[in-house]
């Protein structure tokens, strides 16, 4: 197989670890006989530096031509003060808007040797795995009028029929090659957008008897992430919710350095980058986290490319890495070896070619 990715490094710590993704995306690509080309371009801040906006032209027609798009994340202090046209997140916001990423995927399932890590008792979030699919181009981000008036402010909430019913697909979708069950969040009880999105799910279920269906109240899915996780198969809700919800989520797991995201349109097309920010007071000290890179690269290989087998090899990697106790700063595995940016990079390839980590990998870490 042969595919062209775009790579967007964004701001701060971007570069270093999208370095490390490609890295590892191109050592599966000789262990399974693939052809991964790659070509980079400029996205959030530095795109503002370089081209006077977030989100130059010539990023979104590489991107529409792309068969993937692995991205960092964007933003930081040097760049608070611009005026709003001017901030590096009107980039992210914009390349979902303009290449129609309508679905945000984000898995939350936790791993054994960071259960510790967690807010939560163990007990409590140990079976936790559950994957948050947001609706991302509609609702009240993106509804008009949004303006300021001399005497308050309005945002508007809107959906199409059309942007609810794709969405609510997609999550019945997932649920039935999971463990088939949807948990659709809405606001029922007080919001005309929420109640057209119950009676879609309602109808989509239909199509759907495999699937079982549970209606919660974003309030009361709140609460239940935080006391009974494991709960949640696959989780489905409009903009605002998805966001809350999956920020609320990624703490379960002890660490933002380990969780991926995706967002995709219907033809697959995707844009895949890590939960956590761009974290500009480490950028450029070879001490960032890259394992919620490396992982983004594994959904782009799953749901881009139907490279099942390829993505659970770069999982299965970057498992091994922290049960044999390799950690950078930002986790802490008791007994572990700490280390830099590039020599977690060398883990997750020493297992992915290797299927473990050697002796002398090892202690040369130690």
């Amino acid at each position: 197989m042969e595919k062209h990715i775009i790579l967007l490094p964004g701001d701060g710590i971007g570069r270093e670890i999208i370095d490390s993704a490609k890295q590892v995306l191109t050592a599966i690509a000789s262990e399974y006989n693939h052809r991964f080309t790659f070509e980079e371009h400029a996205i959030g801040g530095n795109a503002i530096d370089d081209y006077n906006t977030p989100l130059p032209d010539k990023t979104v027609d590489a991107c529409s031509k792309a068969d993937a798009i692995l991205m960092g994340a964007v933003g930081g202090p040097k760049w608070d003060a611009n005026p709003s046209h001017l901030r590096p997140e009107k980039g992210l916001l914009g390349i979902r808007k303009q290449l129609e990423l309508f679905a945000n995927l984000r898995p939350v399932k936790t791993i054994s040797s960071l259960l510790y890590a967690s807010p939560l008792k163990e007990e409590i979030v140990n079976q936790a795995d559950m994957l948050i699919i947001r609706e991302l181009t509609g609702g009240i981000y993106f509804g008009t009028p949004s303006e300021r008036t001399p005497n308050g402010v309005v945002d508007t909430l809107r959906y199409t029929r059309e942007e609810i019913e794709r969405i609510v697909e997609r999550g019945f979708e997932a649920a039935r090659i999971r463990r088939k069950h949807l948990t659709s969040v809405d606001k029922a009880n007080v919001l005309e957008s929420s109640k057209l999105w119950r009676e879609i799910v309602e109808e989509k279920s239909k199509q759907y008897p495999d699937v079982s269906v549970t209606h919660l109240l974003v309030d009361a899915a709140a609460m239940k992430l935080v006391t009974q996780p494991s709960f949640f198969d696959v989780i489905v809700t409009e903009n605002l919710f998805g966001d809350i919800l999956s920020d609320e989520a990624s703490v379960l797991t002890g660490s933002l350095g380990m969780l991926p995201s995706a967002s995709l349109r219907s033809d697959g097309l995707g844009l895949y980058e890590p939960v956590h920010g761009s974290a500009p007071d480490i950028a450029g000290k070879g001490i960032a986290n890259p394992l919620a890179m490396i992982l983004s690269a594994a959904l782009m290989l799953e749901h881009s490319f139907g490279l099942v087998d390829e993505a659970k090899e770069i999982e299965r990697a970057v498992n091994d890495c922290l049960l044999q106790g390799f950690h950078t700063a930002d986790i802490h595995i008791p007994g572990g070896v700490q280390v830099g940016t590039k020599q977690m990079t060398e883990a997750v390839l020493e297992n992915v070619t290797t299927k473990s980590i050697s002796d002398s990998i090892c202690k040369s870490y130690v």
